[in-house]
């Protein structure tokens, strides 16, 4: 494997270090002198540090390091700076650019650091986009003519970038460290056999546009056409027709505006669970004929999302990733191109929950005219490969008892696709991260990654090798340099030192684990003690919770947890435990929470904090304490409400404590829909006169996220069951307050009063 890697690394001084390793034998030596490049770089008119040279996104050629700075293209060789022509440059970046994908509308969950930089050829400033999640694009930056921006990010999430006029010029993937070359026009999208032709279709006034000609007429108000994209043909568009309905709003007082005297009302939209939720429906049109194709919309009633997929590999259908109403049935629906009949593809049901918006692969893959697809069905996560035409039986690409968490990347002429994968390393915790190779075929997964640790990962432009960076809890960074071929180690590229935090007085958690309530299931968490250890001094515990379920709480990777270390330091034990219910373990794991949040986990976290007892006699049970925001708010207390044997003091923050109060998505997903008695049974209010031990309420008046009457109708159940409890309500504060610092010393004084320590 011929050629280096040129990294920086920092060193304990604080300054930036330029290194490069050979990638035949690992041997790492110096790349180039920072303070003669910084030198050079001033002089030609680039304000930079020498102590602190960032370089985004260089790369080698013929020995010599090419970089983007200030939109201006340079080359260091042999301590001479030149720089470069554009029509040098840009054909190397244009052959390494990240690719243009049409079906990228969502970001993925996407766990392995990325950096994507985006240069701006086009003469004109350029918005660039996150698609979140859902597909909702939300401004990230506005880059300038002729200038570069530069993000650090994901390898799931994805991108768009747009003109001044709203038109599209690129849209994809940070699936590895690349630049995107926004020029004229926009690169063919590689999961399509042949470049789109450019659409003639426009969306104005709600209606569908061709050729200056209206197309539709009954868009407009809450009716539009979305969407647009060309078959390969260039003879069918298609996209969505979206009817929206008239959203719950909810009221927010703002009782002391910093520019008014007079509280000043807000509202928002804010669906609930069994509200009524957008219709989208597919469209086709004709392009040739100038006509709509009837499309069968009976298949698509009752769709709580529908997002266009892209065609498909042939050409001849439409793909629509459809997750119907109470997140029970996903599918895949064909819409042909021809005469707008629907057939599904991919049918996934659940008896509990399909967690669609973390773990849902729809990719085309069109060399094999197929789709993979994530799937639970066999009580993990894992994926599987399709036939399109429905003439072959899926194939199980990964399997066994270990999650995907994401999908990396797919090599189709290999038959290979890299994923994210958790408790696939033996003797580890099951939720660190690792990268792991599969076969499109099926058979063993491939670990390319073996540090005991939660893993990063970034591939180098060719994909030939990959920066490794790992870490736990209580091991700081370790960054190494692999190959892809088979996950052998390059060489190790540098090792953090915790020595310095260590000798001022920090100490790092304990990991520990124990079996939960059905004594087999190992259940995992961390221990955080005082910086100032008294032997012989028994400690109060106070866990730190947050029960998901949509993922799982407990920090795996090293970095300074400031909340549970602030409390500690008090004087306090403080643990943090991912219970039953929470996200990337076994499907049966996970369904705990089915309409059961009240749960929260709390047989596996009671035993677990026993078992620790046992083998830490310092940590007082007596004396438990709870303390979380959001869903954590409604868990912390759910403690005192159903566990008061246990846990007696809980500081309860922004719960959604109702949740029939609380955002529809979130609920519904867990809870179920339509909306039954067991959202009653679950809900605070409904157990506030169970209420033992002290409690203390804080929510923010300008919550967006949990509506606070949550916390309210809470607050006024405890009123009418005549419980002491204290209450703070924080004027122009929005969700979770706690981080705020008067909000933290009210805590901190709370748990002071109620259960001191020695």
């Amino acid at each position: 494997m011929p050629g280096a890697l040129w990294f920086a690394r920092e060193t304990a001084s604080g300054h930036m270090q330029w290194l490069k390793a050979n990638l035949a034998d690992g041997a790492i030596s110096p790349a180039f002198d920072a303070t003669e490049l910084a030198h050079a770089l001033r002089q030609a008119g680039v304000a930079v540090d020498a102590g602190h040279l960032e370089l985004p996104l260089l790369h080698e050629a013929g020995g010599a390091v090419r970089f983007v700075l200030g939109g201006r293209f340079f080359a260091w060789r042999d301590g001479r700076l030149a720089e470069l022509p554009e029509q040098e440059a840009l054909p190397a970046l244009r052959s390494n650019a990240l690719p243009l994908r049409t079906d990228a509308t969502r970001s993925g969950t996407g766990d392995t650091s990325t950096r994507i930089g985006f240069l701006n050829r086009t003469g004109a400033p350029v918005r660039i986009f996150w698609l979140d999640v859902h597909g909702v694009a939300k401004p990230l930056a506005q880059c300038a003519a002729g200038r570069e921006i530069v993000r650090d990010t994901y390898g799931g999430h994805a991108f768009e970038c747009r003109n001044g006029a709203g038109a599209l010029l690129w849209r994809g993937l940070a699936a590895r460290n690349g630049w995107v070359v926004l020029e004229g026009a926009a690169p063919a999208p590689e999961t399509n056999p042949a470049p789109a032709p450019p659409c003639p279709v426009r969306m104005a006034g709600g209606n569908l546009w061709l050729e200056g000609k209206p197309a539709t007429a009954d868009g407009g108000g809450r009716v539009s056409y979305e969407e647009s994209s060309m078959a390969p043909d260039g003879a069918r568009a298609a996209g969505l027709r979206v009817a929206r309905v008239e959203p719950r709003r909810i009221t927010l007082v703002e009782s002391s505006p910093r520019d008014q005297l007079q509280p000043r009302v807000r509202q928002i939209a804010y669906p609930k669970p069994g509200d009524p939720v957008d219709e989208c429906i597919p469209w086709l049109l004709d392009v040739h004929a100038r006509r709509m194709i009837p499309v069968d919309t009976a298949p698509f009633a009752g769709m709580f999302d529908v997002k266009f997929v892209g065609w498909s590999p042939k050409g001849d259908e439409a793909l629509y990733l459809c997750n119907r109403r109470g997140h029970q049935r996903l599918q895949v629906l064909a819409v042909a191109a021809a005469d707008g009949r629907v057939r599904e593809v991919v049918g996934e049901r659940s008896a509990t929950f399909i967690d669609y918006a973390h773990k849902t692969c729809c990719r085309l893959l069109p060399q094999c005219n197929g789709l993979l697809w994530m799937s639970e069905r066999d009580g993990w996560n894992h994926l599987w490969r399709y036939d399109m035409a429905g003439a072959k039986t899926p194939v199980q690409i990964s399997t066994g008892p270990w999650v995907v968490r994401a999908v990396e990347s797919v090599d189709e002429a290999k038959g290979q696709v890299l994923v994210a994968a958790c408790g696939l390393a033996p003797g580890q915790d099951p939720c660190h991260i690792h990268l792991a190779r599969c076969s499109l075929s099926g058979g063993p997964a491939q670990l390319l990654t073996a540090g005991d640790g939660t893993h990063q990962w970034s591939f180098s432009p060719d994909g030939a090798c990959f920066i490794d960076s790992w870490s736990r809890v209580d091991q700081p960074p370790v960054h190494e340099l692999r190959r892809t071929s088979d996950g052998s180690l390059v060489c190790e590229l540098a090792r953090a030192d915790d020595a310095a935090l260590r000798a001022r007085g920090w100490r790092p958690p304990e990991r520990f684990s124990a079996k939960g309530r059905d004594g087999t299931t190992d259940i995992w968490g961390v221990i955080y003690r005082p910086p100032h250890p008294c032997p012989g001094v028994r400690l109060p515990v106070i866990e730190e919770i947050y029960p998901g379920p949509h993922g799982q709480y407990v920090p795996k990777a090293f970095f300074r947890q400031t909340r549970a270390e602030t409390v500690a330091a008090q004087g306090y034990a403080v643990v943090i435990i991912d219970g039953m219910g929470t996200n990337w373990r076994s499907r049966a794991f996970h369904d705990v929470c089915w309409k059961n949040l009240k749960d929260g986990g709390f047989p596996d976290r009671i035993a677990w904090m026993k078992s620790a007892a046992v083998i830490h006699p310092e940590l007082d049970l007596s004396k438990v304490g709870v303390y979380g925001g959001s869903a954590g708010g409604q868990a912390a207390l759910a403690a005192l409400l159903h566990h008061p044997e246990f846990y007696k003091v809980a500081v309860s923050d922004c719960g959604c404590h109702d949740n029939r109060m609380d955002k529809i998505w979130w609920n519904e997903a867990w809870m179920g829909w339509p909306v039954g008695p067991e959202y009653a049974d679950n809900s605070n209010v409904t157990h506030a006169a169970k209420l033992q031990g002290d409690l203390l309420l804080t929510v923010g008046e300008l919550d967006q996220n949990v509506d606070p009457s949550s916390t309210f109708q809470v607050v006024d159940a405890l009123l009418k069951a005549g419980k002491e409890f204290e209450f703070v309500c924080v004027p122009g504060a929005g969700h979770f307050t706690l981080d705020r610092p008067e909000i933290r010393r009210r805590m901190l004084d709370f748990f002071r009063r109620k259960i001191p320590h020695e």
